[in-house]
């Protein structure tokens, strides 16, 4: 059996942004993260936690936490624009392997506004996806070499990578010894995949975790609205586990049974919230993760 070792990420602390009013200051985000009992974190939204990677070290060090990724969205699939995500993704992946860490989360940009749900641009055809998949594969090449990093892609809702079949095309695009899968349970929940599935018919393409659930109501409701994955996330539509969907035992059965260790990490989107909501929710969470035993390591 592998170990799915759990963390956690400012996305559970309502944390969108590298600098919002609305958002959980950093130093309260790392005392409560620690507090709820939590080891292992992401670095977030690159310039919300301290950019100086010795600040950030100790910053981290005298609370007993360790980083397991960083975070950088990119938008390699509009012509010309390899200089501006590397700009991003390199700043990023810098701290982060200042930090120890040995993973990149890769996020792709999207095809409607995230906060106002607005479309602003076509999806992509088959023949972007695959132009698209050579890009990051390259992008994923350059990571590796320049930083020691492995990206791990992250689909997202409302963005160019997120329903199951523009997964599946992904991976059929990119070179697994360069970029591999960031299984984020709840985006592909919201798009209507099946976790299972992918765990089944691509173990050699899951390198990284996040655990997440939808509450299939308010995911219904959104769908009927039609409005945007913001505007979804402020109805409620990431929930606290085990309330939603995709159920979580059978998948951390499945995780643990690839036998390699993996690191999932909780993220509840939760932007924006009030800033008492979030640590008793992190602690419910791990107890209830705790619960589940197996191959669970905290």
């Amino acid at each position: 059996m592998g170990k799915v070792n759990v963390g956690s990420a400012p996305d559970s602390w309502g944390v969108w942004f590298a600098d919002d009013p609305q958002q959980t200051p950093w130093e309260r985000f790392l005392d409560e993260v620690a507090a709820a009992g939590y080891t292992r974190i992401e670095l977030g939204p690159y310039g919300y936690l301290p950019t100086d990677p010795s600040v950030l070290k100790e910053e981290l060090d005298k609370r007993g936490l360790t980083m397991t990724a960083g975070t950088i969205f990119e938008h390699l699939h509009r012509p010309d624009s390899w200089e501006s995500t590397w700009r991003d993704v390199s700043k990023a992946a810098e701290l982060t392997a200042a930090m120890g860490a040995k993973h990149l989360v890769v996020i792709p940009s999207m095809w409607r506004d995230g906060v106002t749900g607005e479309i602003t641009e076509p999806r992509l055809d088959r023949e972007g996806q695959a132009r698209h998949g050579r890009q990051v594969t390259e992008l994923g090449r350059r990571i590796a070499e320049e930083f020691g990093l492995k990206t791990q892609y992250h689909p997202h809702a409302d963005g160019h990578v997120d329903t199951h079949e523009t997964v599946e095309h992904f991976l059929e695009d990119t070179d697994s010894a360069y970029v591999n899968l960031c299984l984020d349970t709840g985006h592909i929940s919201y798009c209507g995949g099946d976790n299972l599935k992918l765990i089944q018919d691509h173990p050699d393409r899951i390198g990284y975790v996040h655990l997440k659930q939808v509450d299939p109501e308010i995911l219904a409701a959104v769908e009927a609205d039609g409005v945007g994955f913001g505007e979804a996330v402020k109805r409620g539509v990431m929930c606290e586990p085990p309330t939603g969907i995709p159920e979580l035992p059978p998948l951390l059965d499945a995780l643990a049974g690839l036998d390699v260790d993996l690191f999932a990490i909780v993220e509840q989107d939760l932007y924006p919230c009030p800033p008492d909501v979030p640590l008793p929710i992190a602690e419910r969470t791990l107890a209830y993760l705790r619960s589940h035993g197996g191959g669970v390591s905290i």
